[in-house]
């Protein structure tokens, strides 16, 4: 850590115990110590919307923010805070330009890794379960990962699979391991019990996010009998230890109208959840179902909805295709994140399943060098309609192009997958959305 990353992270830790005192009538204060030291000019924009919601008792935000010291641990809530704002954030901020000009490569944000394919439950278009258990990275390996993360100034990491919580005595292990780390996971909740709830209490940096298709036929209809009650079951624990955690959705032709609804939101702030992250079904995988994949008016759907919710519903929500415009398009590929499979596959994203490295040949700088990838970086954004980001749900062929031009390979052991089939599965998804993308991006430029 350099000396300036030490001076600012005690001033950030100075000003988080100071808010901590009395978050309420510091916050504002706060806020006027930071208006008077940053640039005048720089972040006026930003700095106008956190005052406003701070400065307002009935804003959403500024109730979200005031939950966290109602509901979260004290010291989870210390760590948590110190290790996204001072280290997720500043650290990985802080010199990145210089690093990915001395790396040649772009440093991303995150790692979504996959410790397993195993999985207990066995969802509908879910391409994992057609794995099976027979694909693991050992601990060495992901704690290899983590050390070459922070290296290069990567300190949030996420898990998925397979369910990763199959794995959660190597995850606890890691967050132990890397206490100045974040870590989250994807995971169906189904294993989270008291025990592990104990485990997240000590190290304080795990925040899982549980996937959930809505109320409980949804649920049930796509991961199995019983699944919802579980998953009440796990959030109700977790909301009972003062433990962060949030909801992973993913939105199909099937449930659309009721992720989106007013009152499945109201549900998941009633449940204790801080956020959501939000994601369109893809037909990955041969054989994988099209009928799933929700229509253009379904996706504008919700992209009305989250942005109304983003001004009345206190959680907060990311919608991983509708939010292009806040982001630059595309993320994968190592802009903000990269996907590493069970098998040590080096994937752009967890639904392109292509790949030309893989972590137990390569050093993590050499696979975000790897053609593939700068196929991507050299490639992003692929639409100047930024509601358009994605290279196979809506920018059909340019997936395919990437893949070939590469010699990338398939990574799905199971039953490998054309891309020229894969990206058929999507034309008629993207032939339908460009026009509406199109319409809502002149309204954006027209404000």
């Amino acid at each position: 850590m350099t000396l300036k990353e030490r001076a600012v992270g005690f001033s950030i830790e100075q000003a988080y115990a100071y808010l901590d005192k009395n978050p309420e009538e510091n916050l504002p204060k706060l806020l006027d110590m930071v208006k008077k030291v940053v640039p005048k000019g720089k972040y006026d924009d930003k700095i106008a919307a956190f005052e406003w919601a701070i400065c307002n008792k009935d804003n959403n935000w500024h109730r979200l923010i005031l939950s966290l010291w109602d509901d979260i641990d004290p010291e989870v809530r210390k760590t948590v805070f110190r290790n996204f704002i001072v280290n997720a954030f500043f650290r990985w901020s802080n010199g990145k330009e210089d690093r990915e000009a001395a790396n040649g490569v772009h440093i991303p944000w995150t790692l979504l890794i996959d410790p397993t394919s195993a999985c207990n439950l066995h969802c509908t278009g879910c391409w994992a379960a057609e794995y099976g258990n027979r694909l693991n990275l050992d601990y060495e390996t992901l704690d290899s990962l983590v050390s070459q993360g922070k290296e290069l100034g990567i300190y949030f990491y996420l898990f998925s699979g397979g369910e990763p919580l199959v794995r959660k005595d190597d995850i606890i292990k890691l967050c132990g391991k890397h206490d100045d780390c974040v870590f989250s996971a994807f995971t169906n909740g189904t294993l989270i019990d008291e025990a592990f709830a104990d485990e997240m209490l000590r190290v304080k940096n795990f925040i899982p996010a549980i996937s959930v298709e809505g109320f409980g036929e949804a649920t049930d209809s796509r991961r199995g009998g019983g699944t919802y009650d579980k998953v009440v079951k796990a959030a109700h624990l977790l909301h009972s230890r003062k433990l962060p955690f949030g909801f992973s959705l993913c939105y199909t032709r099937a449930n659309t109208e009721v992720i989106g609804s007013e009152e499945f939101f109201d549900w998941m702030i009633d449940q204790g959840a801080k956020f959501a992250w939000l994601f369109t079904y893809m037909p990955v995988g041969n054989g994988a179902p099209t009928d799933l994949m929700a229509t253009a008016e379904q996706r504008k759907f919700m992209y009305d909805k989250i942005r109304s919710y983003r001004k009345t519903k206190p959680i907060f929500t990311i919608d991983f295709w509708n939010d292009g415009d806040y982001v630059g398009g595309c993320i994968a590929s190592g802009r903000y994140y990269l996907h590493i499979n069970a098998n040590g596959d080096a994937e752009p994203c967890a639904f392109i399943h292509y790949s030309d490295s893989n972590i137990h040949d390569k050093s993590l700088v050499e696979v975000l060098k790897s053609p593939l990838f700068m196929q991507y970086q050299s490639s992003q954004p692929f639409s100047d309609n930024l509601y358009r980001p994605c290279p196979l749900l809506d920018n059909n062929g340019e997936l395919a192009r990437m893949v070939k031009a590469s010699g990338a390979i398939s990574t799905d052991l199971a039953s490998p997958e054309d891309v020229d089939g894969l990206c058929g599965k999507c034309k008629e998804a993207a032939d339908n959305w460009k026009p509406v993308a199109d319409e809502l991006w002149e309204q954006k430029n027209a404000r």
